[in-house]
């Protein structure tokens, strides 16, 4: 799960990177509001997590241009500023959650999964795709209750697709939630983790769309 953490306070900000990323999230940190904005623009990230006091452009700002711009990126506003008028301003200007610093980085994973949840339209916790179940929380899938040994790429692969049941991703769009920056990706990557999941999942969950790229189909309502 790809997320952007906008924090200009280097020990918080390495902080959270690391203990997100333990959680099991792909974290991409940026240092301002400008450099927040423009990532967001992007579409790239499944959630956000955004500072308000941000140098160059404040996050309430970030998040009004980022909604004007039409970007539905949910949004978790972790600050400082802890007025009930400093939270009332973030979530009308488009901000989906408010924590106050300093947080749980517990809590803060929980949310960010739930906001993950409702933007795709999922009330549970869990996801499942005929036999295959895959548990967010506890970074765990099984197929008919059989806990399956999954990989960590091909974990993310897997949650991306599940997330987007129905819906065709290319391999780029796929590369983009698997890979955080700075990552040397092999051309034929994703392939191969697609490949390795083939191998431990029912043969049809996955499937290739010739020239477009792979997705998974719920079972259809008896």
């Amino acid at each position: 799960m790809r997320v952007l953490l906008a924090e200009d306070d280097e020990l918080l900000g390495s902080g959270l990177r690391a203990g997100l990323r333990q959680q099991g999230f792909q974290v991409d940190w940026v240092r301002d509001g400008h450099a927040a904005a423009c990532e967001l623009n992007t579409g790239n990230y499944l959630v956000a997590v955004l500072d308000l006091g941000l140098p160059r452009l404040d996050g309430l700002d970030v998040i009004a241009q980022t909604r004007a711009r039409g970007v539905s990126t949910p949004i978790l506003v972790l600050t400082a500023r802890d007025a009930v008028p400093a939270r009332i301003a973030g979530l009308d200007a488009g901000a989906d959650d408010y924590l106050i610093k300093p947080v749980d980085l517990h809590e803060l994973a929980a949310r960010l999964r739930a906001l993950v949840r409702r933007a795709h339209d999922q009330p549970t916790r869990c996801l499942r795709v005929g036999a295959v179940v895959l548990d967010p929380a506890s970074h765990q899938v099984t197929v008919d209750g059989q806990l399956v040994e999954v990989g960590g790429r091909e974990y993310d692969l897997l949650h991306t697709l599940m997330l987007n049941a129905g819906r065709v991703l290319s391999r780029a769009q796929l590369e983009q939630q698997v890979y955080q920056w700075g990552h040397e990706v092999s051309s034929n990557a994703i392939e191969v983790h697609i490949h390795h999941l083939r191998r431990k999942l029912p043969a049809d969950t996955i499937e290739t769309v010739r020239g477009v790229g792979y997705v998974v189909h719920r079972p259809l309502a008896p």
